[in-house]
């Protein structure tokens, strides 16, 4: 379980920003992305069973979501539907340019990111991981999908030599199981080992794939 860290919301150059502190500053950068609606806060619940040497950044996302929350991408008429890598693309380049920025005036080495993102925001992981297979180390995509768009950037074998997480739920309401399963052939034809905990549930991660999930994360930090 993750002690002796500092937990802190800051704003940095516009953002707003859950930040937590490793006891070694040198340790490796988890990324969390929050799902439609959500915020800096959202993704908090998965850090209880992460171990304490990661600088682990949740920013919130760059647009108001229409009722509450924020979104990765901006919403237009007739913009309803899943986002595409396209869709996407904007926040994957901010994201990594808030990264970039951060990284200097910490003195942390961002050139390789671990990533995991829930639903849209696993959908940004992914369109971080395929715009930029070469930083990305560990990935944990929950109840997410790669947009449409990933099958032209995920020719050959850009995943070569990496490990993902992918979790989702049978019933889940919001992204088919059949999206999760396509996600994971997809990944493993770019070159991935994933492993993949599909458990029967709706739009959440199961108590079965959460503590998946923990050890996935404990097994990148050894």
């Amino acid at each position: 379980m993750s002690t002796g860290t500092d937990t802190q919301r800051v704003n940095f150059q516009g953002w707003s920003i859950r930040l937590r502190k490793p006891s070694n500053h040198l340790a490796p950068v988890l990324l969390l992305l929050h799902g439609w609606t959500g915020d800096e806060n959202s993704m908090w619940i998965f850090v209880r069973g992460l171990p304490p040497d990661y600088w682990i950044l949740a920013p919130r996302g760059l647009y108001p979501a229409p009722e509450k929350g924020y979104s990765w991408r901006g919403i237009k008429p007739g913009t309803w539907g899943l986002p595409s890598i396209e869709d996407l693309r904007p926040s994957a380049e901010a994201v990594l340019d808030l990264l970039g920025n951060w990284g200097k005036s910490e003195g942390v080495d961002v050139t390789r990111l671990n990533v995991m993102g829930f639903s849209q925001g696993a959908a940004l992981c992914y369109t971080i991981a395929l715009l930029n297979p070469q930083r990305i180390g560990r990935l944990a995509g929950l109840a997410g999908f790669i947009p449409a768009g990933g099958e032209n950037l995920a020719g050959g074998l850009p995943f070569a030599g990496k490990h993902f997480y992918v979790a989702h739920g049978t019933q889940d309401e919001l992204i088919p199981i059949g999206r999760g399963r396509e996600t994971v052939a997809m990944l493993q034809r770019a070159g991935a080992q994933v492993t993949f905990c599909e458990a029967e549930t709706g739009h959440r991660v199961s108590a079965g794939c959460f503590n998946g999930l923990d050890a996935y994360w404990q097994a990148g930090s050894s």
